[in-house]
């Protein structure tokens, strides 16, 4: 029989315990009477104008190391000690009349503490004197003067002092000076009463010997002699000349730790080695040191294996792709590729086509030498340089319902980077030659009937990109990247040695006065883009980001329509984002037929605006707010894309523009993005209540929901 006794009695103990363990959790069950717990620390500035976000950055790191030996009780001599920790960072960062007031309001055993804090007016740097008596020493300072970053009229920092105290060090040591460390440079500060003007004298003292206890000159080395080893348990596989080559400190040069730099820097991109070690021996009553250089190579051999799995407009699928990988083949740290990739879609949806899965088969093969291989041009001259040499031979068979492509490229170019830390970072990319064959085996009746002979539905466009084609273009890219800023440019093109080896050679012309090389029709065209993004820090943690993107593609003599693959698109998650990809543009272009208009909304022209709004929100996710604007055109008038051409007098009125919201899960090495785009203004439609969905939202017509891997620009 049920005794409900025994339930209260249960429910009883259940709930005490469940009291206990809530009180244990309290935030404040451990505080005794008069006790408080931080609840938040944050300095505020009595100025305006003032910036102060690195005292707030400070607060936040102090608080959270705190939290984590769960020691955030108030103390008023810990706030006090804060306070002052304060002055001197605002001291350092040059408001030497700065004042700090703390002031805490305490409720219900919870504190909030908040630092009052007037700048002053930041001090500046009056005049520069330097006090060095090693005369050879001054005379290297005084020829690279430009580059030391303390000069007149300087904010006044501890950050400006200790950047010039590196670039004297690394100044010396690019001279010969081994044993010259910053430790030898101290600075003399002297200000007038009532003025903001400091006058600093930077001393660069000498050593003293260890035996007399005298002051002597800081010595210059030379490199002695060099010695390559093998490392134990691992011979190195690599060719000894190979090893040499890339260390560019030789026997008699002047000890350069900017050389040694890049000697390390070199080994990094030979593929083949795991880890490099450089070190340096002092002969005895000599200024030459020994180097002694171990090369530590690792597997030559690896093979993986990725899965993923795909979605296109709602069709399922999967693909796989198998990579063999050598890291050494000729010994010279060369690196050769092949994978193998298979593809299967299901694709629903269509009408009249006896298959209905797509498939693709591919194999691909690149070698990579880590160094220039020019013609004519001898190795010991291509050596030093950081350029690298890439071969790539690849074939991909796809067969879709529609019809089956096969795909043949091979490439030469060169790449190569140069870093100047911490100004920017540039890398180059010349494609000496890039050749591609399109081969169309076969076209299903029904697409042909339906999209490519029928008089009412012929699209110029389409034609030709299913067609048997060749192309062979030449190209140059160049990136530059600093801090705050991104700038890409591209430029390539394409059909005029064919277009040279034709007329010399009076090829055929096909039905559509095309030229033909071995029959088949080859693209020539001129394409050039050109990317830039800026970031700006608003506060210590948001930033606002502003990105354009113009590009220009014009297909002239042997072609009157630019391929495919190399027409714009404008919508999707890296543009305006407001429309799906590919369903913006051309110029008021206004779609018509869902069935081919992946087609017609391409262009020739591209331009792209954006401003991004960015600021963290909590944990590893991430808030953004943004404004895109842009579209596509046309260059010549195409029949199947009316009110697409693009004109210098009313593109303005054909921009489009969107706004929205996005969150980003932030996991360092990669991002996760959703953002959800708005139309604004819709240049496809005249009417206000179209053209303006600003002011007319429709949730099912003006709403774009975008996921993508990594931030938009």
């Amino acid at each position: 029989m049920f005794d409900y006794r025994y339930t209260l009695r249960a429910l009883s103990i259940a709930l005490v315990a469940l009291s206990v363990v809530l009180s244990s959790c309290s935030a404040t069950r451990e505080l005794s009477d008069g006790q408080a717990r931080v609840k938040s620390e944050k300095a505020i500035s009595t100025n305006k104008k003032s910036d102060i976000g690195f005292l707030n950055a400070y607060l936040r790191h102090r608080s959270a190391a705190l939290k984590r030996k769960q020691m955030q009780i108030y103390d008023s001599v810990i706030v006090e000690k804060r306070s002052r920790e304060l002055l001197t960072l605002a001291h350092q960062e040059g408001y030497l009349n700065a004042k700090v007031t703390p002031t805490v309001d305490v409720k219900k055993q919870k504190a909030r503490v908040r630092y009052l804090v007037d700048t002053g007016e930041p001090y500046f740097v009056h005049s520069v004197k330097y006090n060095i008596a090693d005369t050879t020493i001054a005379r290297l300072i005084r020829d690279d003067v430009t580059n030391i970053p303390l000069r007149r009229g300087c904010k006044f920092s501890i950050d400006l002092l200790s950047d010039t105290r590196n670039a004297i060090t690394n100044l010396l040591k690019s001279k010969g000076y081994y044993k010259f460390n910053k430790d030898y440079i101290h600075f003399d500060a002297d200000t007038t009463f009532g003025s903001r003007l400091i006058d600093l004298t930077t001393n660069v003292e000498s050593p003293r010997s260890n035996e007399t206890d005298s002051i002597v000159h800081h010595r210059q080395y030379h490199i002695g002699n060099v010695e390559f080893v093998q490392a134990e348990n691992n011979p190195s596989r690599l060719r000894r000349k190979v090893v040499e080559n890339n260390m560019l400190l030789k026997t008699g040069d002047i000890y350069d730790a900017n050389k040694l730099q890049r000697t390390y820097n070199n080994y990094s991109r030979l593929h083949a080695i795991k880890y490099t070690n450089i070190r340096f021996s002092e002969r005895p009553d000599t200024t030459l040191l020994d180097a002694r250089v171990t090369v530590v190579t690792g597997k030559a051999n690896t093979i993986s294996f990725q899965p993923e799995g795909t979605n296109t407009a709602g069709n399922l699928g999967a693909a796989a792709q198998l990579t063999y990988e050598n890291r050494n083949l000729f010994r010279g740290s060369e690196t050769l590729s092949i994978g193998l990739r298979a593809a299967f879609e299901a694709i629903t949806g269509l009408e009249g086509y006896q298959n209905k899965d797509y498939e693709e088969y591919g194999v691909e093969t690149k070698l990579l030498f880590p160094r220039l291989i020019l013609p004519f041009v001898s190795s010991r001259t291509t050596i030093h340089s950081t350029a690298s040499s890439e071969l790539s031979l690849s074939y991909s068979l796809q067969n879709r319902p529609e019809f089956h492509r096969r795909v043949f490229t091979s490439a030469w170019r060169y790449r190569w980077e140069k870093k100047t830390p911490p100004h920017a970072n540039y890398s180059f990319r010349v494609d000496v030659l890039d050749l591609n064959y399109i081969y169309m085996p076969w076209i299903a009746p029904t697409f042909k009937s339906d999209y490519l002979d029928n008089a009412s539905t012929r699209n110029a466009i389409l034609r030709y990109n299913y067609e048997d084609l060749f192309l062979m273009k030449t190209g140059f890219s160049f990136r530059r990247s600093t801090l705050n800023s991104t700038m890409r440019f591209n430029i390539e093109t394409a059909g005029n040695l064919l277009s040279l080896l034709s007329v010399m050679t009076n090829t055929k012309t096909n039905n559509m006065s095309e030229r033909t090389i071995f029959n088949i029709a080859y693209a020539q065209y001129v394409k050039t883009d050109i990317d830039y993004s800026h970031t700006i820090k608003l506060t210590p943690r948001t930033r606002l980001v502003v990105h354009g993107a113009f590009g220009f593609a014009y297909p002239y003599g042997n072609s009157t329509v630019l391929p495919f693959e190399k027409r714009y698109f404008a919508g999707g998650a890296n543009s305006v984002r407001g429309w799906s990809i590919r369903q913006l543009g051309p110029g008021k272009y206004r779609t018509s037929d869902g069935k081919i208009d992946f087609i017609n909304q391409t262009g020739d022209v591209k331009l792209d605006l954006n401003a991004e709004y960015r600021l963290p929100l909590f944990w590893k996710f991430d808030g953004a707010a943004f404004i895109d604007a842009g579209n596509i055109w046309t260059l010549r008038d195409y029949p199947d894309q009316p009110r697409g051409k693009f004109s210098f007098s009313h593109f303005l009125t054909e921009l489009a523009v969107s706004y929205g919201i996005g969150l980003r899960l932030n996991f360092d090495y990669f991002v996760l993005r959703f953002d959800c785009g708005v139309k604004a203004i819709n240049p496809s439609y005249t009417t206000n209540r179209e053209h303006f969905p600003i002011f007319h939202p429709r949730f099912s017509r003006d709403v774009a929901l975008h996921f993508a891997v990594g931030l938009p620009f």
